[in-house]
C-alpha cells in the first residue's frame, strides 16, 4: 500500500525555475474560466511571484481577462484603471488608496511588478480584450458610498442628492466599526434600506445613465453599481460584528463570492468569456468543506462556493504552502509590519510532510487515484496578516483533507518575506535563537 510519502514522491513534479514549470497546470486548467490561486501567508515573495507568472500565462495563452484579489473594491480600482490606460496615475500613484492596514498586502514590489506587466499588455489592446485588475472585500463602507455619490455626481446630479442623503447614517467622518457597534445596539439607525434602495435605483436607471455608447460607459455603471452592492454588504458585516449570531466569515465570503460572479457576467455582457484568476489566501479559496471550517464551524468560503456556483468542472483550485522562512506580516492588529521568521512546520501537518519528501519546491497535482493516500486528515498551517509563533498551534493551524480541498498544491520549502514599499524599522529579519529548535 502507498504510503502518504510514497505518493508525494511519485506524483510531484519538481520546479526548476523556468517557465515550463507552470505547464502542467495550465493542462490541468484547460478551457476552466475561474483559477483561485491561493497563498498560505499575505506576506511570502514566493507566492506572489508565482501567482503573477501563472496569471501572466494565463492572460496570454488562455484569454482571463481579470485578476480578482483580496482587496477592496474602490482601492483595486484604481490600479485597473492604471493597468487599462484609462487615467493619468502614474504606477506609484495607482497604489495611493491602499491606506488601510495591511498596506504591505498590495503595496509591496511583487505586486507592483506584475501591475507594470499589465499595463503594458493591455496598451497593445482594445477594450474589452484588455486584462483588468479589481478587489473582491467587504470592507470599503464609506469609500464605496463616497463612490457612488461622485459617479452619480457626473450622470445624475438629482440622484446624487438623494444618495448623500441616504448615506447619511453612515457617519463619513467615523469608522465603520464605531458605526457598526452603535447600528447594532440602536445608538443610530442602520442604513440598510437607505443602502439597498439606491442599488435598486442605480439598477433601474442604468440605461438611462448609458447614454455614452462604448465599453468604458459601461464599466463606470458597472463599477458604480458594485461600489453600492458593498455599502450594503459591509454595513451588515459591521453591523454583524457586534451583538449578532451571524457568522462574519461567511458574510464576507459570500460577498467575494458575489463579486465573482457579477464580474464574470459583466465581462461576458461586454463580449467577453468572464475568465477570472483569484488571488486570496488558501483559507478563502481552499474549499472550506473539506476542512474543520466547514466541519465544526459551520462556515463556507470562496472556493466551495465557486464550486457550487460556477460547477467544479469550471473551476480550479490551487494552493500554496511553506515550511519555513521568513513572512511580513504584524504581531497585532494595526501594528508595524515585520520581517519575522516562519517556524518550521509542525509535526503531522501537510507542510511537514512536504518537507519531509526531500524534493525542495514541486507542484502536486491533487486529482486522481494516485494521491488518494493524501486524503487522510493533516494539519495545515494558515498565517494571515498576524504572525503569533507563540501560540503556533491554536493560532495557525486546521485541519484539513488537501486533495479535496485544491485541485492541484504549490510548496516552497523555504520561502522569504514580500518586500513592502514602506518597510519602517521593525523590518528587518528576525534572528533565528541558536538555542532553536530546544526553546527560544
Amino acid at each position: 500500500m502507498t504510503t502518504p510519502l510514497e505518493s508525494v514522491r511519485n506524483v510531484a513534479l519538481r520546479l526548476e525555475g523556468r517557465t515550463s514549470d507552470y505547464d502542467a497546470l495550465l493542462d490541468q486548467v484547460g478551457d476552466r474560466p475561474i483559477v483561485l490561486l491561493g497563498e498560505a501567508s499575505h506576506g511570502t515573495r514566493e507566492f506572489y511571484r508565482m501567482r503573477a507568472e501563472i496569471s501572466r500565462r494565463l492572460i496570454e495563452e488562455k484569454g482571463f481577462e481579470a485578476v480578482v484579489v483580496e482587496a477592496d473594491w474602490p482601492d483595486a480600482l484604481r490600479l485597473n484603471r492604471y493597468v487599462r490606460h484609462d487615467s493619468d496615475d502614474t504606477l506609484m500613484g495607482a497604489f495611493a488608496d491602499f491606506q488601510r492596514f495591511p498596506q504591505w498586502m498590495w503595496r509591496n514590489h511583487e505586486v507592483r511588478d506584475f501591475l507594470a506587466w499589465l499595463h503594458e499588455y493591455n496598451a497593445g489592446y482594445e477594450r474589452p480584450q484588455q486584462a483588468g485588475f479589481y478587489g473582491l472585500d467587504v470592507y470599503s463602507l464609506h469609500r464605496s458610498a463616497e463612490a457612488v455619490i461622485e459617479y452619480l455626481e457626473s450622470v445624475d446630479p438629482e440622484q446624487a442628492k438623494l444618495a448623500r442623503q441616504g448615506y447619511a447614517c453612515l457617519d463619513h467622518a467615523d469608522d465603520p466599526f464605531r458605526y457598526g457597534h452603535d447600528a447594532a445596539l440602536g445608538i443610530n439607525r442602520s442604513c440598510e434600506d437607505s443602502a439597498v434602495r439606491l442599488l435598486a435605483d442605480l439598477l433601474e436607471k442604468s440605461t438611462e445613465y448609458l447614454r455614452m455608447d462604448g465599453h468604458q460607459a459601461a464599466d463606470e455603471q458597472f463599477f458604480a453599481e458594485q461600489n453600492a452592492r458593498v455599502v450594503i454588504n459591509a454595513e451588515a458585516y459591521y453591523r454583524a460584528m457586534f451583538g449578532s449570531r451571524v457568522d462574519t466569515w461567511n458574510l464576507r465570503d459570500d460577498h467575494m463570492t458575489d463579486t465573482l460572479a457579477e464580474l464574470h457576467q459583466h465581462l461576458r455582457n461586454q463580449g467577453g468569456k468572464g475568465k477570472l484568476i483569484v488571488w486570496a489566501h488558501n483559507s478563502h479559496l481552499g474549499d472550506a468543506s473539506s476542512t474543520e471550517m466547514g466541519w465544526g464551524r459551520h462556515q463556507h468560503n470562496v472556493g466551495q462556493l465557486a464550486r457550487q456556483r460556477f460547477g467544479a468542472e469550471n473551476t480550479f483550485l490551487v494552493g500554496f504552502t511553506t515550511h519555513t522562512g521568513y513572512v511580513s506580516a504584524a504581531q497585532d492588529w494595526d501594528g508595524p509590519v515585520e520581517h519575522r521568521w516562519v517556524r518550521p512546520s509542525l509535526e503531522g501537518s501537510y507542510e511537514r510532510l512536504f518537507h519531509e519528501s526531500g524534493l525542495d519546491r514541486f507542484y502536486l497535482p491533487l486529482t486522481g487515484e494516485r494521491t488518494a493516500p493524501l486524503r487522510e486528515i493533516r494539519l495545515e498551517r494558515a498565517i494571515g496578516v498576524i504572525y503569533r509563533p507563540e501560540t503556533e498551534r491554536q493560532s495557525h493551524y486546521f485541519q484539513a483533507s488537501l486533495p479535496s480541498q485544491f485541485d492541484a498544491v504549490f510548496h516552497i520549502d523555504e520561502t522569504s518575506a514580500v518586500e513592502p514599499f514602506e518597510k519602517g524599522e521593525l523590518w528587518r529579519p528576525e534572528v533565528i535563537p541558536d538555542t532553536y529548535p530546544f526553546g527560544e
